[in-house]
């Protein structure tokens, strides 16, 4: 029997549920939008996409899309299609044109969201995934226990390269286990992408040197492949263990090469997310998105932070956590770090360490370091301190009467 890719969606349709499942999956392989005489029985049979579920939710008298034709009702249904892997193969690109193709901009559907995505072995032989994941990176970070503790360039742009290294020099002094570029910042005139690695890294290097441990820092080198290629190999040659993509910014093809290429973990930034996700009635669930990039080679996943500055509820962010963490097959996990940021402190360490069972994380606090009254070593350790008590199951309140850090940075964080 020939393996077949399943994904599932919920639907939602002024058009009668079967018929609508029919024209998606027609849509979405051998068929259009008129019958043809070279689509006979038996190449439907070899190359169709089979409606595998088709179960009615409810029935509601608006749509949530906009559409043309108004019916008298919307059906919400959860489909499920499969389609022959003989249809394009082993190939992210083409099953990204198939699952999540023109399928969303059908008359018949006021609404579509994918759900879920089941991978045949054959893309486990075709994508290496993550090279270094949790182990690797946990590795090169010199950190065996807890999360990385770690934090963002800020201000996001207009630092110069010195002042960067600046910042970067207090942060390392301080302890911190990881910091990244943000991801609007690149390689402008102000902050050249080659000096600012050069004066970067000649901190934490040094700082290593001291310490027996060097600090793991993201450096941004999102463009064309060229560019990228060129950019890790700057990073490379400088003693740098970490480079970064924006992952809507590259695409599926920029990020496989970049993996090719790579010596270095890719922290995959998800930068774009919200136009995929932030409608409940169209896009992509986390789930099967991040399928596509850990195998193309992400070993960090962004998944937001409890209690954010977005939109994005604490369900739907321990949902994301434990969606990287999973195993993509029993013999090929593929396991990705999930990097928890926006508006973080230590406040979130309890919930965040309670609700995904483990601290294989990179916990990023941007404020919530930098701000901190004491300073930017007291905020590294106010974070460590916060976890530790995550950990163990302390009250912050009880850590922080032996914390001077953590008891300053209780009065700033809320």
């Amino acid at each position: 029997m020939t393996e077949r890719i399943r994904a599932s969606y919920w639907l939602e349709t002024g058009d009668d549920p079967q018929r609508a499942a029919d024209t998606i999956a027609g849509e979405q392989s051998s068929g259009t939008f008129v019958a043809l005489a070279m689509e006979t029985p038996e190449l439907k049979a070899r190359s169709g996409a089979r409606v595998e579920r088709l179960e009615v939710l409810e029935r509601v008298r608006e749509p949530r899309l906009p559409t043309p034709v108004r019916a008298p009702h919307y059906t919400r249904c959860l489909l499920e299609l499969s389609w022959p892997i003989e249809n394009f193969g082993a190939s992210l690109p083409m099953l990204m044109a198939t699952v999540a193709g023109n399928l969303f901009e059908l008359r018949a559907v006021t609404g579509l969201r994918i759900l879920d995505l089941q991978l045949p072995p054959a893309f486990m032989t075709a994508y290496p995934g993550p090279a270094f994941g949790v182990a690797g990176t946990r590795r090169l970070a010199g950190v065996a226990r807890g999360p990385l503790v770690g934090t963002i360039i800020k201000p996001s742009v207009g630092l110069d390269a010195e002042q960067t290294a600046e910042q970067v020099a207090a942060l390392v002094d301080g302890g911190i286990d990881f910091i990244k570029d943000d991801e609007l910042q690149a390689d402008g005139p102000h902050c050249p992408f080659e000096e600012r690695v050069k004066r970067v890294m000649a901190i934490v290097n040094r700082a290593a040197d001291r310490s027996g441990r060097k600090a793991m820092v993201a450096f941004n080198l999102t463009g064309d492949l060229d560019q990228m290629r060129r950019r890790h190999d700057i990073v490379l040659a400088a003693g740098g263990t970490c480079v970064m993509a924006c992952l809507n910014a590259i695409g599926l093809v920029g990020l496989h090469e970049l993996r090719r290429h790579s010596q270095l973990p890719i922290h995959a930034h998800r930068a774009g997310w919200g136009y995929l996700n932030r409608s409940p009635a169209l896009g992509w669930d986390y789930a099967p998105w991040q399928k596509l990039w850990r195998l193309a080679g992400a070993d960090h996943m962004h998944v937001n932070g409890l209690s954010n500055k977005f939109s994005e509820p604490d369900d739907s962010v321990i949902a994301a956590a434990r969606a990287v963490l999973a195993p993509l097959w029993p013999e090929a996990p593929m396991t990705a770090m999930p990097v928890f940021s926006s508006g973080q402190t230590g406040l979130q360490a309890a919930g965040t360490h309670a609700a995904l069972g483990c601290a294989d994380l990179i916990h990023t606090a941007g404020g919530g370091i930098f701000g901190h009254p004491q300073g930017v070593a007291a905020g590294v350790t106010a974070m460590r301190e916060a976890w530790e008590a995550a950990m163990t199951g302390e009250p912050l309140s009880a850590r922080a009467e032996r914390s001077e850090a953590l008891r300053a940075a209780l009065g700033f964080w809320k």
